[in-house]
């Protein structure tokens, strides 16, 4: 089963009076269960690509279909019910929302979906005590090292079971022994789960974890390896 399709996928962007083409026709199919990397330098393309795959910036021109959606022809509140519903999110940055709790944290997205209390609070905890956070519920972002804010912010991309989940640069900020761990806790979850999992990264150490690799250099497919 195809998770991602994407045909002669094409986006340029104005900085300042200079046109930059950030993709130059990108085709890429994607099955359902891979653990995939984006990889190449910066500026080569791997982040719009993948933000495109989630619906956070529109392509000039081509295809995108996610989990059987056809990203283009959606409205806004389409793509934000898709994002909720189907996609998990791993930002470079985190991106925890600084005043609510880990537990609070995790527990957002399913907010969002409606799932009751007990059961949303329920399951969050589950998942914490799966990234190794037993005990650290009610600590806040910044009570929490690099490392713990970022299986705080896996565990919420993964809680509300995603078709997909689509990270940038996770491990950028975290020492290797960090990186490691959570590597091996995702490739669990890929394994065990089935859930796709694609990196955007200029990490080896993520491209080493990576059961497919796809280079983009300007804006085009350089090479697709298989391992």
């Amino acid at each position: 089963m195809k998770m991602v399709e994407c045909t002669d996928v094409k986006k340029t962007y104005q900085q300042g009076k200079v046109a930059v083409q950030a993709l130059r026709g990108v085709s890429l199919s994607i099955d359902k269960g891979e653990f995939m990397a984006l990889a190449g330098p910066s500026g080569s393309g791997k982040t719009t690509l993948l933000n495109m795959i989630g619906g956070l910036d529109a392509a000039d021109s081509g295809k995108i279909i996610v989990d059987g959606n056809t990203i283009d022809q959606m409205s806004q509140s389409q793509l934000a019910d898709l994002r909720l519903r189907h996609i998990g999110f791993i930002f470079q940055a985190y991106n925890l929302i600084p005043v609510l709790t880990a537990m609070e944290n995790v527990e957002y997205v399913m907010l969002l979906q409606g799932i009751p209390t007990a059961e949303r609070r329920a399951r969050a905890q589950a998942i914490l005590d799966e990234v190794g956070l037993t005990g650290k519920y009610d600590r806040r972002p910044a009570e929490l090292s690099g490392g713990q804010q970022q299986r705080v912010a896996v565990a919420r991309a993964i809680v509300s079971n995603p078709s997909i989940v689509l990270a940038d640069e996770p491990t950028a900020n975290l020492d290797s022994k960090t990186g490691r761990g959570l590597l091996d806790m995702m490739q669990q979850m890929n394994s065990g789960k089935q859930v796709t999992f694609i990196f955007s990264t200029h990490d080896q150490m993520v491209m080493d974890y990576a059961h497919r690799l796809v280079y983009i250099r300007d804006g085009r497919l350089a090479h697709d390896t298989t391992k």
